[in-house]
């Protein structure tokens, strides 16, 4: 699943529009819960060096997922799962969208994350 698939998918499921809130980093952007403002999800734009100790200096698209603390470990296991970039890395992953993470566990991570933050 490419950025704007990703971007409109969260829009239609969730009935909630992407906040861009730094306009020095345009490509970031947040989807939060209606009722109580919080966040269940983050896309960003990264250096993969950031992310990884052996990532590249490319440019990957992220988004950040709150998870049960039990799954951080095994989910990290994946390939294109990492600590979550500028979150708490007991709670939340960043899932690259380079990766060939399967699109149906990425649905259920966002359910997930909706969830627990609501």
């Amino acid at each position: 699943m490419n950025r704007k698939e990703l971007i409109d998918y969260i829009k239609e499921k969730y009935n909630v529009e992407p906040e861009c809130l730094w306009t020095k980093y345009p490509n970031y952007i947040v989807f939060r819960h209606n009722s109580n403002s919080k966040w269940f999800a983050a896309i960003m734009d990264v250096l993969e060096s950031k992310l990884s100790d052996i990532g590249s200096s490319d440019i990957v698209d992220i988004i950040n997922l709150k998870v049960m603390p039990n799954l951080t470990g095994s989910l990290r296991l994946k390939k294109g799962v990492y600590p979550a970039y500028h979150m708490n890395k007991e709670h939340w992953v960043s899932i690259s969208f380079s990766s060939e993470f399967d699109d149906s566990e990425l649905k259920s991570l966002i359910a997930e994350s909706y969830n627990l933050t609501q």
